[in-house]
């Protein structure tokens, strides 16, 4: 039960080129963005599409995969952990963020024949 006190699965699509940076230390970052959707009926009964944003971070050989395999729009299935971070705007003021930190993943779209 350790491994479900901080744990996320989220299936989605990639909203972004994957951003990614060797450290000089050659420690690999990417970064992405990821789109998840969930679908309901309203009290009209017309279906309603609601879209959630999610900040994904990946670091050492994860993101070395992440960045050789991955690419804007494809679906993928991940697993992580929610982490918050806090920091100070340019303009003094203290903000706050939320990443997925990502330790595995599945690429679910299929690749496209190259002709």
């Amino acid at each position: 039960m350790k491994s479900l006190r901080n744990s996320v699965q989220l299936i989605g699509n990639i909203g972004n080129d994957i951003k990614f940076q060797t450290f000089d230390s050659g420690t690999a970052l990417a970064k992405f963005p990821l789109a998840t959707s969930e679908y309901y009926r309203n009290n009209k009964g017309e279906k309603v599409e609601e879209t959630q944003w999610h900040n994904i971070v990946a670091w050492g050989k994860t993101a070395e995969y992440i960045n050789q395999s991955l690419k804007k729009g494809q679906q993928v299935a991940l697993k992580g952990q929610i982490k918050y971070n806090s920091y100070e705007s340019k303009d003094g003021i203290k903000r706050y963020s939320c990443d997925i930190v990502c330790n595995e993943f599945i690429r679910l779209t299929k690749e496209e024949a190259p002709f």
